[in-house]
């Protein structure tokens, strides 16, 4: 088989399947009858997209923009803190075990408190998407710095290279392939963490309407919400993997 057809099929095996599972629940809802409130088809669902398409493209660009937000927020800090965890064995020592902590707490549990803080709107979104998101970005670059093999690191030393040399010119580049593979872990956490946020301290984004259409027991347009989001993280993973192989196409093997 050659490259060309293995590269159409890779890139028509998730539509393939994704349109195979579509088909599945829709049968499967029609034979056994299931209740709409319970598990709406995807016809259903695809309904309640255009019939409420102006309200789920308001408030899905609300959670977009919030997540991005947050999300941007984690990207810079957590490039910078996991560098400088995996530059300075003090700075691992004193910062690492609080961030665990941190990680450690609930993040639904902090909305209520960013809410009291700061109110009720975009600030608690962007706050727990930015808290949800970091930790992963933070270890894995600074376990991707760790990882730098210490005979390069006594050659630049040998060559007269500062440790800002280092960590620009071997360090950053060495954990460029662990930083997006944090990314692509950490965007779908910012979205989790948004519509968290948009659940309990916002009249704003899908989560605020997934939560009022709930109460009226208008469970298409609940799952409606949930493909908004899905589609809005599919689109943001898949800009990270365009970038991904920009930036670090010499991580892939054979190209792939």
């Amino acid at each position: 088989m050659s490259a060309r057809h293995k590269r159409i099929q890779q890139r028509l095996a998730p539509w393939v399947v994704t349109i195979f599972l579509i088909v599945l629940w829709e049968s499967a809802c029609r034979l056994f009858k299931i209740p709409e409130f319970v598990l709406p088809s995807p016809s259903s669902i695809a309904t309640a997209l255009f019939q409420f398409r102006n309200a789920i493209y308001e408030n899905a660009l609300w959670t977009l923009v919030t997540t991005v937000i947050g999300f941007g927020f984690a990207v810079v800090i957590g490039m910078v803190v996991g560098l400088a965890i995996g530059a300075s064995a003090l700075v691992y020592k004193g910062i690492y075990p609080i961030l665990v902590a941190f990680n450690s707490v609930p993040k639904v549990a902090l909305v209520p408190v960013f809410a009291i803080w700061f109110g009720i709107g975009a600030v608690p979104a962007v706050l727990t998407a930015f808290a949800i998101s970091v930790f992963p970005i933070i270890v894995n670059v600074a376990t991707g710095f760790a990882t730098v093999d210490p005979e390069m690191h006594d050659l630049m030393k040998s060559l007269g290279a500062t440790q800002t040399e280092i960590l620009s010119k071997v360090g950053v580049p060495r954990s460029m392939p662990y930083f997006f593979a944090s990314l692509k872990v950490s965007l779908t956490l910012a979205f989790t963490g948004s519509v968290i946020a948009e659940t309990v301290g916002s009249n704003h984004g899908i989560g605020y309407l997934m939560l009022a259409a709930s109460a009226r027991f208008q469970v298409p347009l609940v799952f409606a919400g949930i493909t908004a989001i899905a589609a809005m993280a599919v689109v943001m993973y898949s800009a990270c993997a365009m970038l991904e192989r920009r930036v670090a196409h010499w991580a892939f093997r054979n190209g792939t």
